[in-house]
């Protein structure tokens, strides 16, 4: 896997819509190194701390090469698939959902990040681009991004290679994860995995064991 850093994205809460609700959604690209805290990208706010943010979606990373479907999908909005228009903080080229396992360690600049869930997409996606049909789409197509936890601090910079550090669940791909967290197609078997992965956000080790309850 050859994987780069096309860019770095971070932003403030602001009002987002027509509602203004509260939101970080909107992201401005940053120039040189960025450094990552426990909790994410420096100069990066959530307004929403309970669906957003924490130790556990530290850092949102998207794949470049999904912009190309996802204008395809919304001719009337191509011109706003870019780098930031799904809120990420990466935009990756060379790696997508397939390419990744659940746990997967990258090492980006002088930081490790680790690959933790995907994203469920909410109403602020529909409004930063002001199409409703957008976050079901994103269920439908399954181009979630990843949200990685942050396993050492350091800095990272546009340009950087994601190196693949550690594995620790090649036999359980993220693409696969997706499918469960989206439409709830698991067996038994996955749930109970699920349940005792140390790896997987502790949201859906609950869910899993909810599940198998």
């Amino acid at each position: 896997m050859t994987a780069v850093l096309l860019s770095i994205q971070t932003g403030r809460a602001a009002p987002l819509g027509p509602e203004r609700v509260p939101s970080g959604f909107v992201k401005t690209a940053r120039l040189g190194k960025v450094a990552v805290t426990p909790l994410g990208l420096d100069g990066d706010e959530q307004a929403d701390l309970v669906a957003h943010g924490g130790r556990e979606k530290a850092v949102y990373g998207y794949a470049a090469a999904r912009f190309a479907v996802w204008a395809k999908e919304f001719p009337a909005l191509a011109d706003h698939f870019t780098a930031g228009s799904m809120g990420e903080n990466l935009t990756v080229a060379g790696m997508d959902e397939s390419d990744i396992c659940v746990g997967d360690v990258h090492a980006i600049g002088t930081a490790l990040l680790q690959v933790c869930q995907p994203r469920q997409p909410c109403f602020k996606f529909a409004l930063r681009h002001d199409n409703k049909l957008l976050p079901k789409a994103m269920v439908r197509l399954g181009f979630s991004g990843w949200y990685y936890r942050v396993l050492k601090t350091g800095s990272l910079k546009a340009g950087d290679t994601l190196t693949l550090y550690d594995r620790p669940n090649p036999d359980f791909a993220f693409a696969r994860l997706t499918e469960i967290v989206y439409h709830g197609k698991a067996t038994r078997d996955e749930l109970h995995r699920m349940a005792r992965m140390p790896e997987l956000a502790s949201q859906w080790r609950g869910i899993a064991r909810q599940m198998l309850e």
